[in-house]
Formats: C-alpha cells, structure tokens, sequence
C-alpha cells in the first residue's frame, strides 16, 4: 500500500474547507464565520459573553427573559459596543411585553430575533417580519416545524431535552431524524447535550446548518457568572444533570434540567407537603398549583449570580460533564472546530488509504 502523501497541512486545509462547506448555510444566515449560536441563558447570556461569541466568530444570543423594554435597550446597546459583529435577541412569548420587546430589537436593528417559550403568536411574527428582522423559532416536533415554517419562521432550532433550563420530552437524536431529512426549505440548527466537534459534525452531515451550545458557555472566562456557579459545572458529571420531578399529574411541573443540589431535594419536599395541605383541605387546587410554581422564584438569579449553588436553580444541560475549565469563549469555539477538522481530516486520511490499496485486497 503507498503511503498517504498528502501534507499534514494541506489535509487540515481540505478538512476545514469541507466544514465551511457543511455550515455554510448557517453562517450565511447569520451573518458569522462559525455556525455555532450561544444559548440563551437568563443571567449568564449578557453583553459580555454575547459579544466574545460573536467576537470569535460565533453568533451570540441575549437571553431577555424577564428584562423591561428598556433594560433589553440598555442591554443591545451595551452589546453593540462590544462588538461590530451580528449577534441575535431571545424573547419568551408568554413575555406580557412582548410586542414592546420586538420594538425594541427593531429599533436598535437587531437583525435576528429568537421567539421561544411556545409556538410565537401571530401579530409577534408579522412584526418581525415587517420590521426586516429575520425570526428564528423551536421546534420540539416535525408537525410543529411544519407549521413554523408556514407561519414565517425564517430558520428553526430543534433543542433535544438533553439540554439545560427548560426542555422537551425528546432526546435530539430523536428529533435530528424525525426533523432534519424533511425540513430543507429554512436551516435547521441542533441544540441539546453538545459539546464535540465531533458530534456537531455529525448532525451537519445529516443537513443541519449549525449548532446551539449553551452549557459550554455558562463557565466561560467572560460569563458573568458567579465562582461558585462556574466551579459547580467544571465538577458536575452529565448524570449530574436531572430533569425536575413531579410528583402529582393533577400538579403539573414544568420540566427543567439542572444540577441535583439541596434545592432539588427541598423541591420534592415542597410538591409532597403542599400535596398534603390540598388533600386535608387547607388550600385549593389553585393555590396549590401556585405554591408549587412559585418555589423557585428568584432561584436561578441566586444560583448564577449570588453563587448560591446549594439552593439556587443550577439549570445545566448533560453536557456539563464535558466542562473541564474555565476558558474563554474563543477557545471553546477554537476547540470545537478543531474537534471537527481533526474528524474530517482522519476520516479523509482513511478513505484515501483504502482508494490506494490493491484490487482484490481489504
């Protein structure tokens, strides 16, 4: 067999050529030169790690969450000051200023607004759209992607329930084949339990345009976040990582995936007496569904940024057993693509080696 002369270097080439390749049609969309999207997280997703993402290639992403109008403006300001390059807005539907919020990223020309929380409504979307922003919604099935896309969502991320915060019943395994071989008319970006480059490669051969990774960024050098909080995802292992428990169908608990602490544990306390105290009659189904809701309020600001990981809400995808250290963002984008360049150029270097062998030979 003859030995495989291609340069070191001109097969790295080759294989990062063959990446652009793959992810062109998210960068593209957005506007970067690395289809990696930052996810939005309350409290961690600010103008300081939104803007080392885009500054390193990527696309950040301002998580909103509870913000007014004018703190999302304080906010897209402080952001455009720290980087010239594009990075997006995520707005929570059931957000009672919502309309106000879209305003505002309009205005401060925001040109990728992210609606997630439930299927966007339709005056949110014609706002959008109006105002020449470009929409990009969740799609947690194939017949919600479909109707996505009917309704003007301009791209989609499928977020397997791998990941951290608020999450879906599906794994993104699942929702890769179910979704990306039907879905070619808007790009697709995968999201949920991310953290190779290997893996992301896999999922844009299968014909997504690009990846969403939050957890990798949560112990960023630039996330805001607390210490505390950083030290709690360096140690944490992915089985770390649990859904919330409920413990009653006639309560329900939206599912959120975090790390298992005290809170947790206070938590399935909490749903068992309250189960008490509305079976004994001392409180309504109503107020009982409402003290069940109301246990964490506060409890991730705590966590993130009063570093009180024992009580707090520790939201973490099952990636978080691949966060080793705290390193810049740039470097967490630097090792991804290596991650897949190395892939491709491996596999390259294989498929040569067999092109060359001897007919009859194997």
């Amino acid at each position: 067999m003859a030995p495989d002369v291609t340069p070191p270097d001109a097969a790295r080439g080759l294989a990062r050529a063959e990446l652009d390749r793959l992810w062109s049609r998210g960068t593209e969309f957005l506007g970067c030169d690395i289809a990696i999207m930052g996810g939005a997280m309350s409290w961690v997703s600010e103008r300081h790690l939104v803007s080392a993402i885009s500054n390193a290639g990527g696309f950040g992403v301002i998580a909103c969450g509870s913000m007014n109008p004018s703190q999302l403006a304080a906010e897209i300001a402080a952001t455009q000051a720290l980087t010239d390059r594009p990075f997006g807005v995520n707005l929570i539907t059931l957000h009672p200023e919502l309309d106000e919020l879209i305003r505002v990223c309009l205005e401060a020309r925001v040109g990728h607004i992210v609606l997630a929380g439930g299927i966007p409504p339709g005056g949110a979307v014609r706002a959008v759209k109006d105002g020449g922003a470009r929409l990009i919604a969740f799609a947690p099935a194939l017949v919600l992607a479909r109707r996505l896309i009917r309704s003007g969502a301009d791209a989609l991320v499928i977020e397997g329930s791998e990941a951290g915060g608020h999450i879906g019943p599906v794994s993104l395994t699942v929702l890769a084949q179910e979704v990306l071989p039907h879905v070619r008319e808007v790009p697709v970006f995968v999201a949920g339990g991310l953290g190779r480059g290997e893996a992301i490669l896999a999922f844009l051969e299968m014909g997504a345009a690009g990846a969403q990774l939050g957890t990798m960024f949560a112990a960023a050098t630039e996330s805001i976040a607390h210490p505390r909080f950083k030290q709690a995802f360096i140690h944490a292992a992915a089985r770390d990582a649990l859904p919330s428990v409920q413990l009653d169908a006639r309560f329900p608990v939206i599912p959120v995936r975090g790390l298992a602490n005290e809170g947790t544990r206070r938590f399935l306390d909490h749903q068992a007496d309250t189960l008490r105290r509305f079976q004994s009659g001392e409180l309504s189904k109503e107020a009982a569904q409402l003290a069940i809701e109301h246990f964490w309020a506060g409890s991730l600001r705590r966590a993130v940024i009063d570093g009180d990981v024992e009580t707090g809400s520790v939201m973490a995808g099952q990636s978080v057993g691949m966060v080793s250290a705290e390193q810049a963002a740039a470097a967490i984008i630097a090792d991804l693509v290596e991650q897949a360049v190395a892939a491709l150029t491996r596999r390259d270097r294989i498929a040569s080696s067999a092109a060359r062998l001897p007919s009859g030979t194997g």
